[in-house]
């Protein structure tokens, strides 16, 4: 029976460690090709290690609460290969479809090269208390997002190994913080001494209180983060939103004209998004200003286009997945990737890095029957556009001979951003443009 070693995979550009967790086979049982093996959490997302191959997990290298490297040996398994085997076989990580990636990353939100973090409290958490406690990257990142201190995670019962504070034991305390300040949003750069005075104190919010026959219902991780970081886009910008209603027809009506086409020829299915982004990605390169970020009175103008798609999970829940240089794809490539990633993330099989360095985000709330909608920006973007639902609706055209009231498809394009570095005009004139665009469409246009 040869032995193959296991290694830590490699989880994206930006995860250089993770923490083992919880080992899912002792050894000596027996073990299937692609069943997992161990529970790892990185600060950004809880995964499963499968197996590569059928066999007996013959030893753990590591233990449960160790701070592996990508590529460190983890365990051992005997299969009944001959000795050509490899010595090596490091295993693709499975995102855990109960533990989806936190949206701080995600949306988010999207999001500069590396995620914004949405609240942290006055320093970083250390990797062991004062008492010898060992805390993983994931439960860090819990207790710094939601400012718990080092002295309260102490303080904490451990049901891990060893009295070691899990995931479940620090989302299961935080309700019961009584009196907890509400930590600030995270500090661009340090305040020069002309910034204005510091905010007043966030009052706090209303007493709520339970009815006979309410229900209950716990928020979980990827919910509170998304809570989280809406309020704090929403502390930090002072937002805008402008409105403007395009006349979509020729761009309905080619769709309709080429979509069997377009599917036949290159295996996907033509969506309105990847046309919307294609416009949205020419607007950017005529204002790149509205392609910023904020680092305190800095304004960074990104190089690089890269557009983030909001969107909804089947739990309810929202992820942001990256298409990067969008600039530098055509209609085929946009299309593709926008398939791809939204089948990945329905599936909860995005990475952490396709989920992370976006620069501006559109969102179709059209897909729900909305109208239009008021979209709050995905920190640290400075803008976010809705596009509405298509609509048939009677409308006055203009022609040589006199004025006309014929059927177009209509729809609403909403533009939220940063009033901070985004005035009315450009924030204005951006939206503006990208309804040109798309009323523009020509009805001729190859793909």
């Amino acid at each position: 029976m040869s032995q193959i070693e296991i290694l830590l995979p490699k989880m994206g550009e930006s995860v250089a460690e993770a923490t083992i967790t919880k080992w899912l086979k002792k050894p000596g049982d027996a073990v299937a090709a692609d069943e997992p093996i161990v529970e790892i959490a990185t600060d950004k997302v809880d995964s499963e290690v499968p197996a590569p191959e059928a066999g007996i997990l013959s030893e753990q290298l590591v233990n449960e609460g160790d701070v592996v490297k990508v590529g460190q040996p983890i365990a051992r398994i005997g299969t009944a290969a001959g000795a050509s085997a490899p010595a090596a076989a490091p295993a693709a990580p499975v995102p855990a479809a109960a533990k989806p990636a936190p949206v701080a990353k995600a949306v988010a939100a999207s999001n500069g090269h590396a995620a914004p973090a949405l609240v942290e409290a006055s320093g970083p958490v250390a990797r062991t208390g004062p008492s010898g406690k060992f805390y993983s990257p994931l439960v860090r990142n819990i207790a710094q997002s939601e400012g718990v201190s080092m002295a309260e995670l102490e303080s904490i019962a451990g049901s891990g190994e060893g009295g070691r504070v899990t995931k479940k034991d620090i989302l299961d305390y935080l309700p019961a913080r009584g009196g907890a300040a509400i930590p600030a949003p995270i500090t661009a750069a340090p305040i020069a001494p002309t910034a204005p005075a510091a905010a007043a104190a966030t009052p706090a919010p209303p007493a709520v209180s339970a009815a006979a026959g309410d229900e209950l219902i716990e928020m979980d991780r990827m919910r509170r983060l998304i809570a989280d970081h809406m309020v704090m886009s929403k502390r930090t910008s002072p937002h805008v939103t402008s409105f403007v209603e395009a006349d979509v027809t020729n761009l309905v009506l080619w769709r309709e004209k080429v979509k069997k086409a377009f599917e036949q020829r290159e295996g996907e299915k033509l969506t309105f998004t990847p046309v919307f982004i294609m416009a949205i990605v020419q607007a950017i390169k005529e204002m790149p200003m509205v392609n910023v970020q904020v680092d305190g009175y800095t304004i960074i103008r990104k190089k690089d286009i890269n557009i983030g798609m909001a969107a909804a999970l089947p739990s309810g829940n929202l992820i942001v997945p990256v298409i990067r240089n969008a600039d530098q794809l055509n209609l085929v490539g946009l299309a593709k990737r926008v398939n791809d990633l939204a089948n990945r993330a329905r599936a909860g099989k995005l990475l952490p890095d396709e989920v992370a360095g976006g620069t501006y985000t559109v969102t179709n709330v059209g897909t729900f029957g909305n109208v239009l909608g008021t979209p709050v920006i995905n920190q640290p973007q400075v803008a976010i556009m809705a596009t509405g639902a298509i609509r048939k609706k009677p409308a006055v055209i203009e022609t040589p001979s006199g004025d006309m009231i014929a059927i177009r498809h209509q729809m609403f394009l909403s533009h939220s951003y940063d009033h901070r570095v985004v005035d009315g005009a450009l924030g204005g004139r951006f939206v503006r443009r990208v309804a040109d665009i798309l009323e523009a469409w020509n009805m001729d246009q190859p793909w």
